[in-house]
């Protein structure tokens, strides 16, 4: 009985309080920050600020992100066979809010390189996943992009985190 009553209290809800509801909700679990890069099918650097980020199978090594459909550059990442994870470091938030901002020529604003991969990597992050399209999932207003990891470079620093809608470093005394 207590667990149909909790079931109508969810449905007695609005869509816009569920919604609100999910964003705190997720809000409020501390994730990584990443800028994910790519060449358009211009040949053009192209990349965005992703928290949802994940690992998902170590044979082969996958990885997943998911991309908002309404974002500027969606149609353009489709179409791409190749990307770039670029995990950021925790001096790295002004490439977190770049990469999320209306600035059209983003890279001309911040250190990055063409790899071997002919792939974009931004400079100095925590480290880079340079991936190969595996799958692509339509997932209501988001597709989730999954990527076989071809290149890890790992630069072992301390990671850039958000949570609550602020970014920042893991606080020293986390660890004490």
């Amino acid at each position: 009985m207590l667990k149909r009553k909790r079931m109508e209290v969810v449905h007695m809800e609005s869509k816009v309080e569920q919604i609100a509801s999910f964003k705190a909700t997720m809000g409020n679990y501390p994730t990584g920050v990443t800028v994910v890069t790519a060449f358009n099918q211009k040949g053009e650097p192209m990349g965005l600020t992703v928290n949802s980020f994940a690992s998902v199978s170590l044979e082969p090594l996958l990885i997943l992100w998911s991309i908002d459909k309404r974002v500027f550059s969606y149609d353009e990442f489709l179409k791409v066979d190749k990307f770039t994870v670029n995990i950021l470091a925790a001096d790295q938030g002004d490439l977190c809010t770049l990469f999320s901002s209306k600035v059209e020529d983003r890279f001309s604003q911040c250190e990055w390189k063409k790899s071997e991969l002919n792939l974009p990597v931004l400079s100095n992050t925590l480290a880079t996943l340079q991936c190969r399209v595996f799958s692509q999932i339509d997932a209501g207003d988001h597709t989730t992009m999954i990527g076989e990891v071809l290149h890890i470079q790992n630069n072992d620093k301390e990671p850039l985190l958000y949570h609550r809608r602020t970014i920042g470093a893991i606080p020293e005394e986390f660890y004490n």
